[in-house]
């Protein structure tokens, strides 16, 4: 898995770029979804064809990849790898 370690970042706020790379990443490691279809614009049931509890198992595993917990209001609105980042970006516990 392809994932910015803390000490690297030296405790500095991760970049767009970087959320965006490590949520690529766990998407693409996901079970269920045909790694050549995720992009940062995918929707995870539109273009992903996940279904409800497939977003749920995903944003888990973006919580666990960002040592985040997401209330679930906010997860229930995450449905799209850009919604994630956006989100994670504005999250300032996000590691």
């Amino acid at each position: 898995m392809l994932a910015v370690s803390r000490s690297a970042l030296g405790g500095a706020a991760l970049t767009q770029e970087q959320i965006a790379e490590r949520v690529l990443t766990v998407v693409k490691n996901f079970g269920k979804v045909d790694a050549g279809k995720v992009q940062l614009d995918s929707h995870f049931m539109e273009d992903l064809g996940l279904d409800s509890l497939d977003t749920v198992e995903v944003v888990m595993a973006i919580e666990e990849e960002f040592a985040v917990e997401i209330p679930d209001e906010d997860a229930d609105r995450i449905l799209s790898i850009k919604q994630a980042v956006e989100y994670l970006s504005k999250h300032p516990e996000a590691k």
